[in-house]
């Protein structure tokens, strides 16, 4: 697998504790659970950590837990990113739907390290073909996960950077699960595809508003509600299809 694993007498005494911890994985019953559970591997990523790049094949597929979340990138020719989806505790990185070859269209980046839940995804596609109800889940997580990607492209065409700012900032804050999100500044300029020093005038801006408290390679969220207010439409809506589509998963 393409990540560093932990020690066989954590794994075996953990598993079932961080698999609460990634929601899409604590959505499933018993029984479909039970499936999995002999093919997960507990692994520690790192940030930075790229689980795969453009055009690699996909034989792995994470489930991100408590604080860990990763990022969906488009690059370009020239080696520029932009992020296309967030996915943290809620949702699983690699492999969703697709059967048989799975070549990655973007590189999946880890934003936030810690733990995640690993398996293969021909181990994946067997336990959605045994059980419909396994599957339809993943499909919806799938649409909800589409849906993001779709956003994305309309807010980075018609939101001011300081409105993209504030919804990236939202969405990080939610899957990390604190006010303190461990962020630089470099990395929330590659994700919004501007530069750092126009991040550092967006997020002076909300400084001074008192909505968040920026440190060294951190970002500490004060004002929730008055981040909403700041954020574009995208933040709600994307949120509001991920709980219509999957009212038994939480972000």
């Amino acid at each position: 697998m393409n990540s560093s694993t932990v020690a066989p007498e954590r794994e075996a005494g953990s598993r079932s504790t961080v698999r609460r911890a990634n929601r899409l994985l604590a959505a499933l019953s018993a029984r479909d659970f039970a499936v999995l559970e002999p093919h997960l591997e507990l692994v520690t990523l790192q940030r930075g950590k790229v689980l795969f790049e453009p055009g690699d094949e996909v034989t792995t597929t994470y489930f991100p837990c408590h604080r860990t979340m990763a990022s969906l990138l488009i690059v370009t020719r020239d080696g520029r990113e932009v992020e296309a989806a967030t996915i943290g505790r809620e949702g699983a990185v690699g492999g969703i739907v697709s059967e048989g070859h799975k070549p990655a269209f973007g590189r999946a980046l880890v934003q936030v390290g810690g733990d995640a839940l690993a398996i293969n995804t021909s181990h994946l596609e067997a336990a959605k073909t045994g059980s419909p109800r396994f599957g339809d889940l993943f499909s919806r997580y799938a649409d909800a996960l589409l849906a993001q990607m779709m956003q994305s492209v309309a807010c980075n065409a018609l939101h001011r950077t300081e409105e993209r700012c504030a919804r990236w900032l939202l969405a990080t804050h939610d899957r990390a699960g604190d006010k303190m999100i461990h962020l630089t500044q470099e990395a929330l300029a590659e994700m919004l595809g501007v530069q750092r020093t126009t991040v550092t005038a967006v997020t002076g801006v909300l400084q001074e508003r008192g909505l968040i408290r920026t440190h060294r390679g951190r970002v500490e969220v004060l004002n929730r509600p008055g981040l909403e207010r700041a954020a574009c439409e995208c933040y709600r809506a994307v949120e509001e299809h991920f709980a219509r589509l999957l009212p038994e998963v939480d972000v």
